[in-house]
């Protein structure tokens, strides 16, 4: 079960003004279930987005980074799951040219104003017969109302839907924001097997735009981590329609830029903290929260060393403050000149906080009884004070149950 994951509400969803959803049964890779969604823009939409770095892209990340390129404007976007289209060479990135010349033959709209995205199992093609069969029912589906559908077709391994809505004040207009992730697994930074969609009917142009899906990611989607393996697929798209009214967004500055970007923060960190509590078989929820560092990539480092380490992770699921693994995973991340002697580390969950080491070992004043005690809780927060700057970084991440194995062994079964 997630970890104090909320399912959600589909009254609670809200509509964005110049977005429809629709979804399909295409039988991608299992018959019964609801594994194509078909998202239609409003003219005049724009649409920014982050993708993978793993150097083995999928075909449809490889196709919309060329649309977002060429385009002058998106109008639709195709996501299927069951099959990833990763690992498929030249004929997979035609299958997502065939999947975009479809929607675009069904809605009207240039074939280049399609994004295409695939989740799923790597190294197997993408049956575009079945999913094109499948494309005029989603477009018979298409509605505003239509995220609590969606939100459920886009889902793989995950063991429940993420998605969720914020409004805020721009200009005396109200401006939604709705939006959708999924990933449970093979979930690291730079990107990592996730999808993200948010959309907004916001204002914004294209420039800002393209610099807010980046900053927002940075703050949300690359700072979680569940088994540190990076996925060929993980796509995160920010849309805006611009249909709310309100004043355009020009620059990145400003009462009403501040405004959205913390609302935009606000609901991307929600979608990744989600897909965390819903890692595959994960049991806690940890904070790794590293402070007084030099710079924000050596706190991000060393945080991501204590977030991957498996055997911080066992320990955790176990409920064990084997506290050598810490401490071990803070040493080997990799950052120069630490002075060990000045690191303190606490336990917390969030009533209670007990620092656990310090002087380059366990603190005077640490009983065992008091981290068991800490550690019992599904939310743990691992806080870590390097005494050497300003700078602070927090990353999210799971623990390493039985059930992970499980899953992923399974997986293509």
């Amino acid at each position: 079960m997630p970890v104090n994951l909320p399912l959600p509400v589909a009254d609670q969803l809200l509509p964005v003004a110049g977005v429809r959803l629709g979804t399909a049964e295409a039988g991608v890779r299992k018959q019964g279930r609801r594994d194509l969604t078909l998202i239609e823009l409003a003219t005049g939409s724009r649409v920014a987005g982050v993708f993978t770095q793993n150097a083995y892209c999928a075909a449809p990340v490889r196709v919309c980074r060329q649309h977002l390129a060429r385009s002058g404007g998106m109008r639709a976007l195709v996501i299927n799951t069951g099959i990833a289209n990763a690992g498929t060479g030249a004929q997979g990135v035609e299958n997502s040219l065939q999947s975009c010349h479809a929607v675009a033959e069904l809605l009207g709209v240039p074939v280049d104003a399609v994004l295409p995205f695939s989740t799923g199992v790597i190294l197997e093609h993408l049956p575009v017969e079945r999913l094109t069969a499948a494309l005029p029912a989603a477009k018979s589906a298409l509605k505003a109302d239509g995220w609590f559908d969606a939100c459920h077709a886009i889902m793989t391994t995950d063991t429940q839907p993420k998605c969720t809505s914020r409004q805020l004040q721009i200009g005396g207009k109200t401006v939604t924001i709705t939006g959708m992730s999924k990933g449970a697994g093979m979930i690291r930074p730079n990107m990592a097997t996730m999808l993200g969609f948010i959309a907004t009917d916001a204002n914004i142009e294209q420039p800002v735009l393209d610099a807010l899906v980046k900053d927002v990611a940075d703050e949300s989607f690359n700072s979680i981590t569940v088994d540190g393996d990076t996925s060929t697929n993980d796509s995160f798209v920010l849309i805006a329609t611009g249909a709310s009214g309100a004043p355009a967004i020009t620059l990145c500055e400003g009462v009403d830029y501040q405004a959205l970007r913390a609302a935009l923060v606000d609901l991307a960190q929600w979608l990744a903290q989600g897909m965390v509590r819903d890692g595959e078989g994960a049991t806690k929820f940890m904070s790794i929260v590293i402070e007084s560092g030099k710079d924000r990539a050596e706190c991000r480092q060393i945080a991501y060393s204590v977030a991957h380490s498996p055997l911080v992770k066992t320990a955790f699921f176990a409920s064990d403050p084997n506290l050598g693994r810490i401490l071990c995973a803070i040493g080997y991340a990799g950052v120069a000149d630490l002075d060990v002697d000045k690191i303190r580390v606490w336990l917390g969950d969030g009533k209670e906080e007990v620092l656990v080491a310090e002087k380059g070992g366990r603190a005077a004043a640490y009983l065992e009884e008091d981290g068991v005690r800490v550690m019992k809780s599904p939310e743990i927060i691992v806080r870590v004070d390097l005494a050497r700057g300003q700078a602070a970084a927090t990353v999210w991440t799971c623990d390493f149950s039985y059930d992970y194995v499980k899953i992923n062994a399974d997986y293509r079964s």
